[in-house]
């Protein structure tokens, strides 16, 4: 039943989620789930740091040192500190310069590159302990996907508004919330900002840089939760309940909305756990192709020059998302041709332009056939099949046969039916930290997240994050 506070009635589902954004620092969670939380802190972290060199990243550090700010919260790898809506800002961009961060391909959101940066933002500004930020960061996973879900995912998409950025911002929103130690009426003003700073189009597929799709997934939203946080922490009062009443949130939004999908679950169903952490720096939809094609490449001993074609069959929104981009780490055909020519894909290899201009690069992407599946689009896993057409030379005679292999993969290493374990999750890291921190300090780094349960001083975390 709705109640009545201050004058204005409030529904059950704000009534829900106020208490629950209020209740998240005391509020322990299964040891799984914290393990969860330090592996996608630890990869978005990861992706913060590669991505500083990469030009959204440049574009970020530039224009946030211009902006000053009282040092609150650190920006990553700068060595400076800023304020912490700034800093978020700033390392949201960082967290999505590129396709390393992780995904949650069935909500259509990137959590990692919103949440984890306000979050970090707001821990080091309110000096919270390390169980209090992992704690929130698991709340910000829950709203992000499940904020895209209650708007329909495809559907809110297609009609031109961007998943990434609505479920971003909400989900950075409570992750800073929480971090603020809002109470339950102050946590409605949260929500009521939060909603009013929601925006995002879906023409971000055409940015061909990736320096405004660093924005809108990851700076933006960032940005954004912090400043509904601070401004709620502040005493800034407004709309007690922005979901329920005449020209509210789910009023503006009637076509696509189910408001139920906010709470489902809430507390039993944790969708860090169902957010995938990526294997290879590229496109989430490109991840299933390459474990099936690098499985053929190891099983069969294939080459480069025996190729002669591949045909690939994704989902059908993958298929539409990562089909001949010019953005070469969310291009699939030119993905496939590096793989093929260096039997796995490094972050340097997916970063090159030099490697698309590549002639033998060229020549590969030529050759692969990429279709969208009905029956994949209805699975419930991310999976792709890929058929290889080769020909080898016989040694016992001499002849050129011709051969085909297949492999469907079912679930990807990382995937939330496969997930990384800390030592799959070090394999990945480690090369993207250690240009940067070094090889010690990035060993560091990643001790201090495996015991962030136990630390209640965060200062020397973000210590080793500024250098």
């Amino acid at each position: 039943m709705a109640q009545r506070r201050a004058g204005e009635t409030i529904s059950p589902l704000m009534d829900t989620l106020a208490n629950w954004i209020a209740g998240t620092p005391r509020r322990s969670l299964p040891a799984a789930v914290t393990e969860r939380a330090k592996l996608h802190l630890l990869d978005t972290v990861s992706a913060m740091i590669s991505g500083a060199p990469l030009l959204p990243g440049k574009r970020a550090l530039e224009y946030v040192r211009a902006l000053g700010g009282t040092p609150e919260a650190s920006v990553f790898t700068a060595g400076w500190r800023t304020n912490a809506v700034n800093a978020a800002l700033a390392n949201g961009m960082l967290a999505h310069a590129d396709e390393t961060d992780d995904a949650y391909y069935l909500a259509l959101v990137h959590p990692g590159c919103a949440v984890v940066p306000a979050a970090l933002a707001m821990a080091e500004r309110e000096r919270a302990s390390g169980r209090e930020l992992l704690r929130a960061i698991v709340l910000g996973y829950d709203l992000c996907a499940r904020t895209s879900k209650a708007l329909g995912i495809e559907h809110f998409r297609s009609a031109g508004h961007s998943t990434h950025s609505f479920g971003g911002t909400f989900g950075a929103a409570a992750a800073a919330g929480a971090l603020a130690r809002l109470d339950a009426r102050a946590a409605r003003y949260l929500l009521s900002y939060t909603a009013q700073q929601a925006s995002g189009l879906s023409c971000w597929a055409r940015d061909t840089e990736h320096v405004e799709k660093a924005f809108d997934f990851g700076g933006m939203p960032a940005r954004n939760g912090v400043t509904a946080a601070t401004m709620a922490a502040a005493g800034f009062t407004g709309v007690e309940d922005v979901f329920s009443g005449d020209r509210g949130f789910l009023h503006a939004f009637a076509p696509f909305i189910r408001p139920r999908e906010f709470v489902a679950g809430l507390g039993t169903r944790f969708d860090i756990m169902h957010t995938a952490i990526k294997r290879w720096p590229v496109g989430y939809p490109i991840q299933a192709p390459l474990d099936a094609l690098s499985t053929l490449i190891e099983r069969h001993a294939i080459r480069a020059h025996e190729v002669e074609r591949v045909h690939i069959t994704v989902d059908e929104q993958g298929a539409r998302t990562v089909s001949g981009r010019k953005m070469a780490d969310i291009n699939l055909q030119h993905l496939v041709a590096i793989m093929l020519l260096d039997g796995d894909i490094s972050f340097e290899a997916s970063h090159d332009p030099a490697r698309a201009r590549d002639r033998s690069v060229a020549a590969l992407r030529e050759k692969v056939e990429l279709v969208g599946s009905a029956a994949l689009s209805r699975a419930k896993t991310t999976q792709a099949i890929v058929e290889i057409e080769f020909r080898r030379t016989d040694p016992a005679t001499g002849r050129a046969q011709a051969r085909r292999e297949r492999h469907h993969t079912r679930a990807v290493l990382g995937s939330a039916t496969r997930p990384m374990n800390r030592a799959d999750l070090e394999r990945k890291c480690r090369p993207l930290l250690a240009p940067a921190l070094g090889a010690r300090r990035a060993q560091a780094l990643i001790a201090a997240v495996w015991r962030l349960d136990r630390v209640a001083d965060l200062r020397p975390l973000f210590g080793l994050l500024r250098g």
